[in-house]
């Protein structure tokens, strides 16, 4: 199977403008576009920026049918790229979800934050898990940031066929090393792909550790970014999530061949 092309989008959103930022993302989805990405991601909160507090605003909310967000949906369209965003969101049945908004060419799917914490509890509800996206052939799994530190988020994930666990983050100056850890655990842990698309930046006391990036299934880090603002793009294969879980499975040796029966014990 071909490679899948994903690009992270680490961006430092306008505080609460919901259009200024659907357009910033809707640039970077063309310029994803020309670097041959089918898949872009972008961090928690990154039509508003992290500010629960700021969330008393109605302004700052999404619904799903937002007219503010159809810029990405024109660049969606105009593209024929898959998006990941995420928006504080007033879903159709009432419920509010720190969300990962997903848009593609035929389809809107909205995955709400499971694993809530601090005062995101007073502004949101935990939403249920849902099915992974299906992108160009490989079955891309939503999180959002506390649920990527939650063992058995990623293991339901793994149980469902993920190949890439796509996770929209927050994580701030000093937790460098959780990052890499959470991210590393859930690729080594399940032999699967993880991206990461961090917000840049920085909000109400915090600062934001950058390092958006990508680590590979046997838990190897991969390109990642530095703090500030960017685009990176890279291509994610199927054939060591296969070469991996095989061997796992114990149906490959260390060399990548088929094992050698083991005939000593017999007559």
């Amino acid at each position: 199977m071909p490679p899948l092309v994903v690009a992270v989008a680490q961006v430092a959103p306008v505080p609460g403008d919901v259009g200024a930022n659907a357009e910033h993302a809707a640039a970077l989805i063309h310029e994803a576009a020309v670097r041959g990405a089918q898949l872009v991601v972008f961090g928690e909160l990154s039509l508003v920026g992290y500010d629960v507090d700021a969330l008393d605003d109605e302004a700052r909310w999404v619904t799903e049918r937002d007219r503010r967000c159809e810029p990405i949906r024109e660049a969606v369209t105009a593209t024929g790229l898959n998006v990941i965003v995420g928006a504080p969101v007033i879903a159709d049945d009432g419920r509010r979800l720190l969300a990962s908004i997903a848009v593609g060419p035929d389809r809107q799917v909205i995955q709400g934050k499971q694993h809530l914490h601090g005062a995101e509890r007073d502004r949101f509800v935990p939403d249920t898990p849902g099915a992974p996206l299906v992108v160009d052939g490989y079955r891309v799994a939503l999180a959002v940031c506390a649920d990527a530190a939650v063992p058995t988020h990623a293991l339901r994930a793994a149980g469902t066929g993920a190949d890439v666990y796509a996770v929209s983050a927050l994580y701030t100056s000093g937790q460098e090393r959780r990052l890499d850890v959470h991210m590393a655990a859930r690729a080594m842990d399940h032999r699967m792909h993880v991206v990461l698309a961090n917000l840049a930046g920085t909000g109400p006391s915090w600062t934001s550790c950058g390092g958006s990036g990508f680590w590979g299934p046997d838990g190897e880090r991969g390109p990642s970014l530095g703090v500030e603002p960017g685009l990176l793009v890279t291509h994610l294969s199927k054939a060591p999530i296969r070469t991996l879980r095989a061997r796992d499975a114990g149906l490959l040796d260390a060399s990548g061949q088929a094992p050698t029966p083991d005939r000593s014990h017999r007559p």
